[in-house]
């Protein structure tokens, strides 16, 4: 059972051992992963208003425990994180064409592909959250069974008022067929409270031609506040009944784009869980993004991020999107 004297936030995902080029043949290993990225940007934001917790598995190695440490470090809570003694954590390196990047995987054998595997231990991490936090990689990962676990989890949860935030994130290559991935992503909108899409990724999966046809869709499908990305283009929401595109501010020192969509992410739940409108919460994403941008790998310096803090209300109250 997680804590109730405020509200907790969870992300539901798999984090990766992070190899990010330097430069001269260098790389710096971190810790990421998209759900992983947003948790991280949100607890340093709301500076101990909510709980913050991760939900995933990970191994017995050192990394794992590196990891873990790290974690408790920076006050996420990993009372939801499963060890694997059996497998361990999964790698990516990026490698880079400017600020534009490209993947290498290696995540056959990450432990998180078995997050959902005991329905019971998933149902006591998530029981009583605010807010759940996952993504279509989350999804991707997860064999078919454990996908309908954690979809009964995430139903359960609802029902409890537990309000479910999901980020498409799609990647092809991660799904064993188009078909199963149109259809998971179908069943998943019909649990999704806040959607967190990006253009480019709707455009070329759902053929959509134009951001209003992607916020049309989601529409139809239920999502009662949906947040459309667009790289350097305007971001365009729909929330509580207010609609609105706000203006992508430009980043003068632009040096990796790996993570800023997560980080948006978290600017914008952090947002609208303190009480801001709409409107402000996506300012503060891009503001989030834009640290990210200026720096390598997926997390943005720890220092810019408390800054931003800043812009939250001290005292929350109720989470932003009761409210509109």
């Amino acid at each position: 059972m997680i804590p109730t004297d405020k509200g907790t936030i969870l992300a539901i995902g798999e984090v990766m051992i992070e190899l990010a080029p330097m430069g001269d043949g260098r790389y710096a290993r971190a810790f990421a992963g998209d759900t992983f990225n947003t948790l991280w940007h949100m607890a340093l934001l709301l500076q101990g208003r909510a709980h913050t917790g991760f939900v995933s598995r990970v191994g017995q190695d050192e990394y794992s425990q590196a990891l873990m440490a790290e974690m408790a470090a920076d006050g996420i809570g990993t009372s939801g994180v499963g060890r694997d003694p059996r497998r361990g954590m999964g790698l990516y390196l990026i490698e880079r064409d400017g600020a534009e990047r490209r993947f290498q995987y290696w995540r056959s054998a990450s432990a998180a592909r078995h997050l959902a595997d005991d329905p019971a231990a998933l149902r006591q991490a998530v029981d009583g959250a605010a807010l759940v936090h996952l993504s279509g990689i989350t999804l991707a990962i997860l064999p078919a069974t454990a996908r309908r676990t954690l979809f009964d989890v995430l139903a359960q949860a609802r029902a409890r008022g537990t309000r479910v935030s999901f980020d498409p994130n799609i990647r092809p290559r991660l799904w064993r067929s188009p078909r199963i991935m149109h259809q998971t992503m179908g069943q998943m909108l019909t649990l999704t409270d806040i959607a967190l899409p990006s253009f480019d990724d709707e455009a070329r999966t759902w053929q959509d031609t134009t951001p209003d046809a992607v916020m049309a869709r989601y529409s139809a499908a239920g999502v009662a506040e949906t947040v459309l990305k667009d790289g350097a283009g305007p971001v365009q929401f729909c929330a509580g009944g207010q609609t609105g595109i706000v203006v992508t501010p430009p980043v003068s020192d632009l040096r990796d784009t790996t993570g800023a969509g997560d980080a948006f992410n978290a600017g914008y739940l952090a947002g609208r869980f303190s009480g801001l409108a709409p409107g402000q919460a996506v300012a503060l994403g891009q503001a989030v993004a834009a640290a990210v941008l200026g720096r390598y790998g997926a997390r943005a310096d720890r220092a810019a991020v408390t800054a931003l803090a800043g812009r939250l209300p001290v005292s929350p109250g109720r989470m932003g999107w009761t409210g509109g």
